[in-house]
Formats: C-alpha cells, structure tokens, sequence
C-alpha cells in the first residue's frame, strides 16, 4: 500500500505541476490573442490551438488533483440518511463503478490517442496523438487514486497499525 500511496503522490505533485503549466499557457495566450485580435487587428494562427488544448489537458489534470483533494461532488445527505450498513454498502459501489469508469475511459482515450497519430491540426500540424494523451493521463491518475481509496475504505490501507 505505501508503494501506491507513494506513486499517487508523484502522480498528484506531476498533475498539479503540469495544471499549473498549462493554465500559465492559457493566461499568456488568450490575453496575447485578444491584444492581437482587438488592437493590432492580426490573429495569430496558431494561439486558438494551444488555448484549447491547454484547456484540455488543465481540465483532465486539475479534475485528477481535485478527486485526490476532495473537490469532487458527493452526495454525504444520501450516505447520511442511511443505515451504517447500506452507507458502506453505496460507498463500495461507488468506488467498483467509478474504477469500471476510469479504467474504460482511460481505454477509450488510449485508443484515441493511438488512432489520430496520423491526424495533424490545421493550424500548427501538432499530431492530434499529444492533445488526445490527455484523456489517457487523467483517467489514469484517476483510476489508481480511486484504487488506493477503495484500499484504506476496505481497511487494507493499514496493515500492522503502519502506512
């Protein structure tokens, strides 16, 4: 369990890192293509692409940090008005579902990754494969952070009283 929880830390410092790249990459493009749009009347090519696919790789990245951190939405009313029993029972579940949705969308975004190694952008002719790993990478943290919470919820996140 220490080897997971110490791979989820990399994972989480790595996709904290990397949101924060590529929100700095937002904040410097968008101004500089509104600046270029509005005031010298020039569009750059290229400054619509890097945006968007900042913004996808922010989102996979930051959504993995916040299911670590707890920012994700939950529903404690309905765990709360239940009996102790049926609560650890929708817990379980939630996690089994959430492990069977991150591990097929981490598959689906595998595939798509492989499948546009060939497809090009328009505008910069950046393999369409980088943008895409991002849907991979994201369910990927997601997933192996959901298995070490489902670990500590069973109760093997302990074993001997250590971490």
């Amino acid at each position: 369990m220490r080897v997971l929880q110490r791979f989820n830390e990399f994972l989480v410092t790595a996709g904290s890192w990397g949101t924060i790249f590529f929100m700095t990459v937002i904040a410097i493009v968008v101004p500089y293509e509104v600046i270029g749009r509005y005031v010298f009347e020039r569009m750059s090519m290229w400054s619509g692409e890097v945006s968007t696919y900042s913004l996808v790789w922010a989102s996979m990245l930051g959504g993995a940090v916040g299911l670590k951190k707890g920012y994700m939405i939950s529903m404690d009313a309905v765990l709360e008005s239940v009996p102790r029993n049926v609560m650890k029972l929708m817990k379980f579940l939630s996690y089994i579902c959430a492990l069977i949705f991150f591990g097929a969308m981490f598959g689906y975004g595998l595939f798509q990754t492989i499948y546009n190694v060939h497809q090009t952008s328009p505008a910069m002719g950046l393999v369409m494969s980088y943008p895409y790993a991002a849907l991979p990478t994201g369910f990927f943290i997601m997933f192996f952070l959901t298995v070490e919470e489902l670990l500590t919820f069973l109760g093997l996140g302990t074993i001997g009283g250590a971490q």
